[in-house]
């Protein structure tokens, strides 16, 4: 894995300056989708890790929406993030310079896939996508790739119509998965849409992803809830780093990510949002189909 690291690097440090300054700090932006201070617990030790590593302050922002981080990303106020696919893509049919993809987490079983799930409370008697007809569902955020723009395109091509008052007697956003998960689980909408990496128990919130993060905080408790519908498979959303940044530096914050899962575990944990294996090598080549399927859905 580290000669893949090192050939990855050798070829996306390529966009970085010539004559690049040296940083003053870091920021490292949070999607949302849990609340902030969760995202900033839960990567605390991943920014200590990378300031002791640069020598520089790092900050992490946790902007309200998925929009905030692109934002960032694209304005240069933002270095690095971990991004959904679908938001990758945004900024890439933006500025395709802006931004870098470099790591992606690997499953336990070695993949790097994952899935929209719908869910709804065990209670309700929904126990699919066809029982949620005349029903009121409910979407993260508009960037977000299993929160809105694949349940989107696959319930489309199933037929589903997507307008509210069609189909699903309501359309909700939500703000992020955390927000949907918690709306289900309260009754507040009757079933929604999150993530999670399909692999383990269902008791446990699977072993990555937004139920597991919930389940573990004790947000919810599994037994409550069913699945009613999942996606095709998903490719993980990348790391990406700024390509403004000094060569250096990007090589560093990308190794120091690389081996993480070796060097500290419990922190990488956090950062995975649950049980992988790796954080490992990605190009932009494992987004072409996402960024077609935004590019189709108006970008």
């Amino acid at each position: 894995m580290k000669r893949m690291l090192a050939a990855l690097l050798a070829t996306t440090v390529i966009a970085a300056p010539l004559h690049a300054q040296e940083i003053t700090g870091l920021n490292i932006g949070i999607l949302g989708g849990e609340n902030a201070q969760d995202r900033l617990s839960n990567q605390e030790c991943y920014r200590s890790a990378i300031e002791d590593a640069l020598g520089v302050p790092v900050k992490i922002f946790t902007p309200a929406d998925y929009d905030g981080v692109i934002q960032g990303l694209l304005g240069g106020t933002l270095d690095m993030a971990w991004l959904g696919a679908s938001a990758y893509a945004k900024i890439y049919l933006t500025d395709p310079e802006a931004v870098t993809p470099v790591l992606i987490k690997q499953n336990m079983d070695g993949s790097i896939g994952y899935y929209s799930i719908g869910i709804a409370r065990k209670d309700s008697g929904i126990t699919s996508i066809e029982d949620m007809k005349g029903k009121v569902m409910g979407f993260g955020d508009t960037n977000s790739t299993s929160g809105y723009l694949i349940p989107n395109v696959e319930m489309t091509e199933a037929g589903i119509d997507m307008e509210p008052g069609k189909y699903f007697s309501d359309i909700r956003f939500t703000g992020g998965h955390e927000q949907t998960i918690v709306a289900v689980n309260n009754g507040d909408i009757d079933g929604g849409v999150t993530y999670a990496d399909g692999q383990g128990a269902w008791e446990d919130g699977y072993n990555s992803g937004a139920l597991r993060k919930a389940a573990d905080s004790g947000l919810i408790d599994m037994n409550d809830l069913v699945q009613i519908w999942q996606s095709r498979e998903i490719p993980e959303g990348p790391m990406v780093v700024r390509n403004a940044l000094p060569e250096d530096v990007r090589t560093k914050v990308t190794e120091l990510t690389a081996n993480l899962w070796e060097n500290d575990p419990d922190c990488a944990y956090g950062v995975a949002g649950g049980e992988a294996k790796d954080f490992i090598p990605v190009t932009h080549d494992q987004y072409r189909s996402i960024v077609e399927a935004r590019r189709m859905n108006g970008g």
